[in-house]
């Protein structure tokens, strides 16, 4: 492997750390939860409130909640199927959320705050979105790496066209809120081969996402 590809892969895989933190966080709550029995609770709560569940989970994705903590919480909530495709909802609105109001309501902000997180490589990321709009952003959401928010208010400001950007960002979502949701719903009905099917899952997602970092490098 050359050292220029070594440099590109080296920093996303110890990036990665913070989604398998982040999945390990989530077990042990789980497990936490389900010794409690609070469990039992938050699925008999958010069977009788879906429509709340998006408007919540849209607002927490928007305003930078990690996704993956919106799809477990589907999961925990509704059971696999459900909770993925309501959390995979509530991840797209809060996607448009983000992408529309940096566009049409707070751009000079948005440019200012973009500007103050890195200006130099943000700069060459918006040029590699604006070129390659959809398979840039499917790649940048397969991979378990980045800042959701920023490239929701980076597309937004940057005259990027928001039906591919949109599109790619739902698909790219799929992977890990079905990981997620997989997870949560293991934690629900007290499955612990489902849970561990879902740890698997992910990892599987971390070694395809660092495989196409490597075929299709990023600025």
């Amino acid at each position: 492997m050359s050292l220029s590809i070594q440099q590109r892969i080296r920093p996303a895989f110890y990036a990665a750390g913070r989604p398998v933190l982040l999945l390990l966080g989530l077990v042990a709550a789980g497990l936490a939860l389900q010794h409690l029995g609070l469990d039992a609770g938050i699925a008999a709560a958010g069977q009788r409130g879906p429509l709340a569940f998006v408007a919540v989970a849209t607002a927490a994705c928007a305003v930078g909640v990690p996704r993956q903590v919106v799809a477990y919480s589907g999961g925990l909530a509704f059971g696999f199927w459900p909770g993925a495709a309501l959390a995979l909802l509530a991840e797209a609105l809060g996607c448009a959320v983000d992408f529309f109001w940096a566009r049409w309501a707070a751009r000079p902000w948005a440019a200012r705050w973009l500007a103050r997180a890195g200006a130099g490589r943000l700069d060459r990321l918006r040029q590699f979105l604006i070129a390659n709009t959809f398979t840039a952003t499917l790649t940048l959401r397969l991979l378990p790496v980045g800042n959701n928010l920023l490239l929701n208010l980076l597309a937004g400001v940057s005259g990027v066209t928001a039906g591919p950007f949109l599109l790619a960002s739902a698909l790219g979502y799929v992977p890990q809120t079905a990981v997620f949701a997989l997870l949560g719903g293991g934690v629900r009905v007290s499955q612990g081969a489902q849970m561990a099917v879902a740890v698997a899952l992910f990892a599987v997602s971390i070694a395809l996402g660092l495989i196409l970092l490597r075929r299709r490098p990023l600025p």
